[in-house]
């Protein structure tokens, strides 16, 4: 199961690490105007990729197992290959951020505070947005920092597919292991 857990994590995670990649090296030079509609194609990469998870449960079952697994193992090892694909992906957005020099933490925080004056925000209101933005800016940069908060992207997509996927998974008459002859 290890084996399986690793291998399934290390492809999702270079999956949406590489989709990652690719999006901000060929939007680099037009990150400033803003991503809309980026997002969407992010988490639906992300999906694409954690859709894996289903996969390896159900070979675990139906190779490994028997054609049964119970509902904790199957969600734990969704679970563990979540953890393995979000630090793939998080390691991904490190390479993204060192080879292409974006500055995510600055693009950010001046679009959140540009943001805000557009919305009326003025005088002390504005100072102390501009000051916790720019607090975050600055932890933002901290590699310690930054790993586990773009791990927290994934994470999330991850534990609902292995729900799902263990929900659907433990009952061993749903799509049935048919060896081939």
């Amino acid at each position: 199961m290890l084996k399986r857990i690793l291998i399934t994590g290390l492809a999702a995670g270079l999956i949406t690490g590489g989709f990652l990649f690719v999006a901000i090296y060929m939007a680099r030079d037009s990150m400033a105007e803003g991503h809309e509609g980026g997002h969407i194609y992010g988490y639906a990469s992300m999906l694409l990729a954690l859709s894996l998870i289903f996969f390896a449960v159900k070979r675990q079952r139906d190779i490994s197992q028997g054609g049964v697994i119970k509902f904790l193992p199957a969600f734990g090892m969704g679970i563990a290959i979540s953890a393995v694909a979000s630090l793939i992906y998080a390691l991904g957005w490190e390479l993204t951020l060192a080879t292409t020099g974006l500055d995510f933490a600055g693009t950010y925080t001046e679009g959140a505070i540009e943001a805000a004056r557009e919305k009326g925000m003025t005088g002390e209101e504005l100072a102390a947005y501009e000051e916790k933005m720019q607090g975050f800016a600055d932890m933002y940069r901290n590699p310690a920092y930054r790993i586990p908060i773009t791990m927290t992207e994934l994470l999330p997509v991850g534990a609902i597919v292995s729900l799902v996927s263990a929900l659907l998974l433990r009952n061993s008459r749903f799509l049935p292991h048919r060896p081939t002859v």
